[in-house]
């Protein structure tokens, strides 16, 4: 679930080749390709999509209004474990009440139905599984991050990505940095060469807890299955911990500046203040890349007394350059071949409100290149190895990361079907 620092509230797919899996995820196109809407999937030009949304808490209901605002989407459908949380989602954009569905199975009984997409914003433990359900349903996705939290779900991702575009279905993963002109702009730059050969970088997400309202959950009755669901947040199978549900955000940026797997991972980190939930508070990662190209990461969530920086920031230092990120503010590379770039305060808002459109626009197009995923696989692995290696204690390599098979497994016993 895409979460801003300020703004809070199991089926798989085929085996993957270690070989393919790295050449598939090394793979993106920058931009959509245009072809006549006419000749696609019967869509006219300007067209309506319907769509139907699972997971209908705080971020699907404020993603679902950007959708409305576009014009280009009817909401026809809510799916979510708990009705308080599907009706008012169906009550805000007129769903109508036999569209909505509920318990773990609900999001089944909604592919069932008439319409073309759907947006998944579920916590991210089902995302492989309602990802592929969909595609196998034969409608689009739009897919919040992180898009799984084991290498297992990561894969099963990346096939239903491909079997996207074999079957004429677009598949987009919702990462807001990448749809920023100011971060395109500045890695347009950086691969041309405008900050020399990398020397190291850093990436860190310092920020407070996003989950207060989670935590009475937890307090009231931790034991409760239907309390865990909506504590999702502070438990690190449904999240897939701190590393991968929030701080995917600067390794995806790294992930993204790089431009290849890292080649191992060592680190630390634990519950060192939090006293709720299962997820650690504070990761300490270093990845080394080729050429002995290390990126030092850390983030925490709890108070910082005033400390700055806070939030999402990068930098990597060239021979002839620096450059700097910052979500929410400043992009620009300093050094020989300076360039101011701009800021970025409305980035949380505006990459949804990008990304909601370049689906429309790729839907309308039949463009099924579904260039987002591949690139969002390698983050999300990048999370994984991190996580693993501060877990274990010890270095972890990529390859031998691809090749586990070790998934984060939640006992559902308790919850409704």
């Amino acid at each position: 679930m895409s979460q801003n620092p300020q703004i809070h509230e199991k089926s798989h797919g085929p085996a993957v080749s270690r070989r393919g899996f790295i050449a598939g995820a090394g793979a993106a196109a920058a931009a959509f390709s245009i072809v006549q809407p006419s000749l696609v999937r019967g869509y006219s030009a300007n067209a309506k999509v319907d769509i139907g949304i699972i997971g209908c808490g705080g971020r699907g209901t404020w993603i679902t209004d950007l959708f409305q605002q576009h014009g280009g989407y009817n909401i026809v459908g809510a799916a979510d474990y708990f009705p308080d949380q599907a009706d008012g989602l169906g009550n805000k954009f007129n769903v109508e009440p036999a569209r909505r569905f509920t318990g773990l199975a609900g999001y089944r009984r909604m592919l069932e139905q008439k319409l073309d997409a759907v947006v998944i914003e579920s916590p991210p433990y089902f995302h492989p599984e309602q990802a592929a359900a969909a595609v196998d349903a034969g409608k689009h996705v739009y897919l919040a991050k992180p898009i799984a939290v084991d290498v297992p779900g990561c894969k099963t991702v990346d096939e239903s990505g491909k079997k996207a575009t074999g079957k004429k279905l677009c598949f987009l993963v919702d990462f807001q940095t990448r749809a920023d002109e100011f971060f395109i702009e500045a890695l347009k730059r950086v691969r041309e060469g405008a900050i020399g050969p990398f020397a190291f970088g850093e990436a860190t997400y310092h920020a407070d807890i996003p989950w207060i309202r989670q935590i009475q959950y937890l307090q009231d009755d931790a034991g409760n299955p239907e309390n865990r669901l909506r504590a999702w947040g502070l438990d690190r199978v449904l999240s897939g911990d701190i590393i991968t549900e929030q701080n995917i955000h600067t390794l995806d940026v790294a992930s993204w500046i790089m431009n290849q797997p890292p080649v191992c991972a060592y680190g630390t980190g634990g519950q060192k203040v939090r006293t709720v939930g299962t997820c650690w508070d504070t990761f300490s990662v270093t990845f080394q890349y080729a050429d002995n190209v290390g990126i030092a990461f850390s983030s925490r969530q709890f108070a910082g007394h005033g400390t700055q920086p806070e939030g999402i920031r990068n930098r990597m230092f060239g021979s002839e350059g620096v450059l700097e990120t910052n979500y929410g503010g400043d992009v620009l590379i300093r050094g020989k071949h300076f360039w101011r770039g701009g800021a970025t305060p409305a980035i949380y808002k505006q990459g949804a409100v990008n990304n909601i459109a370049a689906l429309h626009a790729a839907i309308q197009a039949g463009d099924c290149a579904n260039a987002t995923v591949p690139e969002s696989v390698r983050s999300n692995l990048v999370t994984i190895l991190g996580r693993t290696a501060a877990y274990r204690g010890e270095v972890v390599h990529w390859d031998r990361l691809l090749e586990s098979n070790e998934k984060l497994e939640c006992d559902l016993k308790g919850l409704k079907e």
